[in-house]
């Protein structure tokens, strides 16, 4: 295929340097979002008349049938061509001749490229916000159902404080609602056309930049030429926003490892969401939950290459920002990969309520509620909290627990108890008197719930 620019040079481009050069093998999935770019361009140039309303409608009804013959399979993408935009143009030469060629009057490929890049990536910032919802509402259906589920809550991976499954599913409910609110902000923000801006500098064609901004659905125009083809903030924020996004799914994802390990038996994966052992035949292992941890680093890979990349370039456009396709479409695939697997396991968890109880019975996470109960019968908090350490080291001693010593042993720490106190250090007593906003309490989770169907 003939170089768009060959007419500058004298020599043929050597193989090795095209195939370096060549950006098709990524940005060809950009073909659709080129081509609806090109015809508001060309539908904007035929009215202003810039070139004739004819030569912009049969340029616009060429683009549609390209459209149409690569996604039928009927036009294949061409390796050897430079890059998606260059290919596009160029087939639409071949097919209308010299009126094809009118299509690039008042643009550069420096403001096309980045203006495809913001069509293409809002498609793919609504579909991972899609995606990041179908996972929160199967994160909800579980919380539902786990409401009155107790469960041993950590710190420093040690037994801390009773709380309920819910409450715990929860709190990944709520990052992942933040994870969607960061992804609509960076929508609003790359929702400005750079379209006319052209090479740097703008045009001396009386274009109309808004007319093109509205007919793609953006909000408006970036208003500074050199800004326009030169800012990849918005890829570096949804680069950012999906490793945010990833870590959540690697955080939740190593808690899923944890509890469905024997040391813990909280949760049985379903076998169609596991894999086995090509040696030990009792393996059941949590490869998926592993994968999206694993691939959660690629993600901070592509935004730390976004990143260095960007970080000593003058403006306006320079080749480097190529690098910025691969880097950013890996990521939006692997988060699009992991959220579409992510939320089918989760459905198909099974909750081994008993063994959370059970954990939940030993470690002393009640210790806390023994203090609080001394200070509602008036004793200050620091000396109800060594009261409550000192029962804890007895019970270690003597190899029992808080709700099994006798009211005779509590007496001996101070006269404020009471045989009340065993109905305050219950567990089911202990996690659901938190109702507090945001506790592990029913009528509190049930709360969580309903402000977090507000995001779906």
């Amino acid at each position: 295929m003939a170089k768009m620019w060959a007419g500058r040079f004298q020599k043929e481009e050597n193989s090795e340097v095209n195939d370096f050069n060549s950006s098709i093998s990524f940005d060809g999935r950009m073909y659709e979002s080129d081509i609806l770019g090109s015809i508001a361009h060309a539908t904007m140039l035929g009215q202003k008349g810039i070139i004739s309303k004819d030569d912009s409608n049969l340029i616009c009804k060429t683009l549609l049938e390209i459209l149409s013959d690569i996604k039928e399979g009927k036009l294949m993408l061409d390796p050897e061509a430079e890059d998606i935009h260059m290919f596009v143009e160029a087939e639409l030469t071949n097919r209308i001749g010299e009126v094809g060629k009118r299509l690039h009057t008042s643009r550069s490929r420096n403001d096309q490229v980045a203006l495809d890049i913001r069509i293409e990536l809002k498609k793919d910032i609504l579909e991972i916000i899609s995606l990041t919802k179908n996972l929160l509402k199967s994160i909800l259906n579980l919380a539902e159902n786990n409401k009155e589920t107790i469960m041993p809550g950590y710190t420093h991976l040690q037994r801390a404080q009773p709380i309920t499954y819910a409450n715990y599913l929860l709190a990944y409910g709520y990052m992942l609602k933040r994870d969607i609110e960061r992804l609509n902000d960076t929508y609003k923000r790359m929702n400005y056309s750079p379209l006319g801006s052209c090479a740097l500098a703008g045009t001396t064609y009386d274009i109309d930049r808004e007319f093109v901004a509205k007919k793609l659905e953006f909000d408006g125009i970036v208003m500074n030429s050199l800004d326009g083809v030169s800012d990849r903030d918005s890829v570096v924020e949804l680069a950012s926003n999906i490793s945010i996004l990833m870590m959540h799914l690697s955080r939740f994802s190593e808690e899923i490892i944890l509890h469905c390990s024997w040391e813990f038996k909280f949760i049985e994966l379903d076998d169609a969401y596991s894999t086995g052992s090509s040696i030990m035949p009792q393996k059941k292992n949590p490869d998926i939950a592993e994968l999206v941890r694993g691939k959660t680093g690629r993600c901070y890979g592509n935004l730390i290459a976004l990143l260095t990349m960007l970080k000593a370039l003058p403006l306006a456009y320079n080749k480097d920002m190529q690098e910025d396709k691969e880097a950013i479409f890996d990521s939006v695939d692997t988060v699009k990969d992991c959220l579409k697997i992510f939320a089918p396991m989760l459905d198909t968890i099974k909750v081994n309520k008993e063994n959370m109880r059970n954990a939940a019975a030993k470690g002393f996470i009640n210790a806390t509620d023994l203090a609080d109960y001394l200070v509602k019968k008036g004793m200050a908090f620091r000396s109800a909290y060594k009261i409550s350490g000192s029962l804890v080291a007895y019970c270690i001693e003597n190899n029992t627990v808080l709700e099994n010593l006798s009211l005779d042993v509590y007496k001996k720490y101070s006269d404020l108890f009471d045989k009340d106190l065993y109905d305050y250090i219950n567990l089911e007593v202990c996690t659901f008197k938190r109702t507090s906003q945001g506790a592990s309490g029913i009528k509190s989770v049930e709360l969580q719930i309903e402000d977090l169907k507000k995001v779906l």
